[in-house]
């Protein structure tokens, strides 16, 4: 008897750790529209919740989402609080000395700059920009004066409240709030940076496989364009 129950217990610890095996923390922002944001209920929303669901469905894994604050989701990833970063992060080769990227499901889009005035000029400006962004760091190697924000919401109150000249960001974030407040306009030339948009996670997971596959079959298959088209609209950037 002791000898079944002992063998029944072993059997329980395996599956429960096979169980635990399957999970996946699922690590974004939650304040990046459409990208991820918190909805009414309290819960993850967005773009990437939809995708992200969609992709561990496919890898057979079970997703956990948790949010974190952007200027410290990389550290975070790599320390084990979660297992992946999906939040809008674009593919850089400075981020892939520390993170390993899937292949992009977003095609590198435009950076925009947003200003509450049509005349606008880089040189010389005051421009706001989210903090560890590719943005805020292509901002700080063109001789405008930079100020980094912790949330992208902070970047655009910086504009409204006279603080900044203007706002750069991913244009997909900035269009609708543009498109949205008279006070705001698109000024300036578009601005093409980074690789795309892909899901990070620590050097050497080997979930990476499985994810690829996840997300090559969804191009393949159209489901990735509908999601795309679904949340940016019919304007944006498919595969």
């Amino acid at each position: 008897m002791k000898h079944l129950i002992l063998t029944a217990s072993l059997l329980a610890l395996g599956a429960g750790a096979a169980a635990a095996q399957d999970v996946v923390r699922m690590g974004t922002e939650g304040a990046y529209p459409p990208y991820n944001f918190i909805n009414d209920n309290g819960e993850v929303d967005g773009f990437e919740r939809d995708l992200g669901d969609e992709i561990c469905m496919r890898a057979e894994l079970t997703c956990e989402w948790v949010t974190n604050d952007w200027d410290s989701i990389i550290p975070n990833l790599t320390s084990g609080n979660y297992d992946t970063i999906i939040a809008g992060m674009s593919i850089t080769e400075e981020r892939e000395e520390v993170v390993d990227f899937t292949q992009p499901y977003i095609p590198p889009a435009s950076s925009l700059f947003v200003a509450m005035a049509e005349e606008f000029t880089l040189e010389g400006a005051v421009i706001a920009a989210q903090t560890n962004t590719i943005q805020a760091g292509y901002i700080a190697e063109s001789g405008a004066t930079l100020i980094e924000f912790a949330t992208p919401d902070e970047t655009v109150a910086a504009v409204r409240n006279g603080e900044a000249d203007a706002v750069f960001a991913d244009g997909d974030y900035l269009i609708p709030i543009a498109a949205e407040d008279d006070s705001l306009m698109i000024v300036g030339e578009p601005v093409q940076l980074g690789g795309g948009v892909g899901m990070a996670l620590r050097e050497g997971d080997e979930r990476v496989a499985a994810f690829d596959a996840a997300i090559t079959s969804m191009k393949e298959d159209g489901t990735l364009n509908a999601l795309i088209l679904e949340w940016f609209g019919d304007e944006a950037a498919t595969w």
